[in-house]
């Protein structure tokens, strides 16, 4: 390993100023930090507090953070094909349909996965490059969530277009990593679902003719593995007793949905690391789920008679997208809340927001995207208010 070293750092001085790759300095500088651990510190003289924590080793704790719900998406994307095609009756499956499941889910996910990479890492290097700045290491989130949170059979060239809009328009234009306004994954989710509704809710994205492995011209890497999400089910019918699932199926996600969404204990192991490691915060995320499991309580018991409404309170806990976006994207530390006070009110009107949307928009039973969008429209607004109520308080007792 040090003699490899020696010989990148070597290789380095090209891009130093006045050697001959100089101009593509950002993309070793990249590369460089993502691979070592930088050499370069702050004076040693003030009152600079020297910590073995950067943005590097935090963006890959959430990383870390997100891979269980990752491989049992992958998983899950391969189980509801086999249900779907007959190959696999529900409750029946053995080692070798397992790893079927699970291989033809890593070939619907992984295209997704590269093509959120190369075209979000492609704008932060060229934009880099061209500031003359270093890359940060943003997006090795952001990349690793947009494919978790869109349907599994979202064509590529539609993935690229909405990440290409998300890191320009929602990221770029504010400045870089660290001042953007809203969460740079949903904004990319947010795209899709306005530019192309129907290949984001109902029936569309989530019922195709059982056809074979493969590639079929760039429009999608499978058909034929699921069927409508629980939400839709419920969205669109007209029985207001209607359940699509019982707890413990959603709770562990063998139900149709995005492709990191659907397992809640995979989710809570992500939530116990991220927590654990004091990367995000829990206020935000009881918060959200407190909120929303009295919010929907209270729907249960005086809202209107529709099959929404009804669905159990704890019920809506395990369901779309709530719990993962609690755990990953509410609690984003750029575009959410910052003070302790803040995480709760924060966290409460997202949870609120979220059971609301589902209940009284039929057009969009999903409600999490909208509800942490405007959450981190607010955010900056509680903060502040956070802080006068403080400093009033302060000017009081002085």
């Amino acid at each position: 390993m040090e003699k490899f070293y020696n010989l990148w750092k070597k290789f380095g001085k090209n891009f130093e100023q006045g050697g001959k790759l100089e101009k593509l300095s950002s993309f070793y500088d990249a590369f460089d930090t993502f691979l070592f651990t930088p050499t370069t510190t702050a004076k040693r003289v003030g009152a600079q507090i020297h910590d073995g924590s950067d943005s590097k080793r935090t963006m890959i704790l959430v990383v870390l953070a997100l891979v269980p719900a990752m491989l049992f998406g992958m998983f899950n994307v391969g189980y509801q094909h086999l249900l779907a095609t007959g190959e696999l009756v529900r409750g029946a499956l053995t080692g070798i349909l397992f790893w079927k499941a699970f291989g033809f889910g890593l070939l619907a996910v992984l295209p997704l996965i590269i093509v959120s990479y190369v075209v979000g890492l492609g704008i932060e290097f060229i934009v880099a490059q061209v500031k003359h700045e270093e890359v940060a290491e943003g997006f090795l989130v952001t990349g690793f969530i947009i494919p978790l949170i869109v349907p599994i059979d979202t064509p590529l060239w539609m993935l690229a277009i909405a990440t290409a809009f998300a890191v320009v328009f929602a990221k770029e234009v504010f400045g870089g990593t660290g001042y953007n306004i809203f969460n740079v994954a949903l904004i990319a989710r947010a795209f899709l679902f306005f530019a192309y509704p129907t290949h984001m809710t109902g029936d569309e994205p989530f019922i195709r003719t059982a056809g074979t492995w493969g590639w079929d011209g760039g429009k999608t890497l499978v058909d034929g593995f699921t069927g409508a999400t629980p939400l839709t089910q419920m969205a669109t019918t007209a029985d207001a007793s209607f359940i699509p699932a019982d707890f413990w199926t959603m709770f562990n996600g063998l139900i149709p949905g995005s492709v990191g969404e659907t397992c809640c204990w995979a989710i809570l192991l992500g939530a116990i690391l991220l927590i654990a490691t004091g990367v995000a915060s829990w206020k935000t995320m009881l918060a959200i789920v407190g909120t929303a499991g009295l919010t929907a309580f209270l729907v249960n018991q005086y809202g209107p008679e529709t099959a929404m409404a009804n669905y159990p309170w704890y019920m809506h806990l395990t369901t779309g997208g709530l719990l993962f976006g609690a755990v990953f994207m509410a609690t984003d530390p750029v575009t959410s809340a910052r003070t302790e006070c803040g995480k709760w009110i924060y966290g409460a009107l997202i949870g609120f927001m979220v059971i609301v949307i589902r209940v009284f928009n039929p057009g969009y039973p999903e409600g999490m995207m909208l509800a942490i969008l405007l959450g981190n429209a607010f955010a900056p607004l509680i903060d502040w208010c956070v802080v006068r109520v403080n400093i009033n308080k302060r000017l009081k007792r002085a």
